[in-house]
């Protein structure tokens, strides 16, 4: 089983327009174990995408440690893979080659032609595998750049606002492709969202932030059965805590 875990960490940047320094993220400590789906909310400026930078090993902390298997993160890795809000496909590669291509950057030099399939068929979209980008709605190009990015069976899987962009109807068949995902593969999942609901609905625990500098004001454990039900007491009630501890 993995376990990530933050201990008092740091992040300052110096601002490119001045000498002033620019405190992102103050004393931040939190962990997450394999099959655990965590959740960031906060408003902006907290440092939540910073967060996620840092597990991918694409920022450094100014202070403070985070380990992985209690190895430091010290630099990128497939173990640690994002998903961003735009899907990022490579628009001269078919759906089939875009999965395949993750693979490669591991060091394979052949991708097992039977995972991507087996991907494909698990988000509904094997009939598009010789297809170009360019013939897929927003939401197919967002599945194939999850399954894209689960190939390589990382440890932690990291979503930076992965749904923003999506319409409310294909964005709740999404966060249901996305938990159907975290299941199979029992991974560290960690997700940055502004959706409150989105929060609650697919969370293990949701990371509640303040800013300026960015930290963490709660962790919030979500005790419901999956596949939870939006419309329950229950469910309102973690977003009425949830939207409490913002001031909102």
């Amino acid at each position: 089983m993995s376990e990530l875990i933050f201990k008092n960490v740091y992040k300052s940047f110096l601002r490119t327009d001045s000498d002033e320094i620019t405190n992102a993220l103050s004393d931040i400590s939190f962990s997450a174990k394999s099959g655990e789906f965590v959740s960031i909310v906060g408003p902006s400026g907290c440092g939540k995408s910073t967060i996620l930078r840092l597990i991918s090993g694409l920022t450094y902390p100014t202070r403070g440690e985070i380990l992985l298997d209690n190895k430091p993160v010290e630099e990128t890795s497939s173990e640690r893979s994002m998903v961003f809000q735009s899907h990022n496909l490579f628009p001269w590669l078919t759906v089939g080659e875009n999965v395949a291509f993750s693979g490669t950057l591991k060091g394979n030099k052949e991708v097992d032609e039977a995972e991507v399939d087996r991907l494909l068929k698990k988000v509904g979209l094997y009939e598009f595998k010789n297809l170009y980008p360019s013939s897929l709605s927003g939401g197919m190009a967002q599945r194939v750049s999850l399954i894209r990015t689960m190939v390589n069976k990382p440890e932690v899987f990291l979503l930076d606002e992965p749904l923003g962009a999506l319409d409310a109807f294909t964005r709740m068949n999404m966060q249901d492709e996305i938990l159907n995902i975290w299941k199979e593969e029992n991974n560290i999942s960690i997700m940055v969202t502004h959706d409150v609901d989105e929060a609650i609905y697919m969370s293990s625990k949701v990371i509640i932030m303040e800013p300026r500098p960015g930290r963490i004001k709660k962790i919030l454990p979500i005790e419901m059965e999956y596949k939870r039900d939006r419309t329950t007491k229950e469910f309102t009630e973690y977003r009425n805590e949830i939207l409490k501890t913002l001031d909102i």
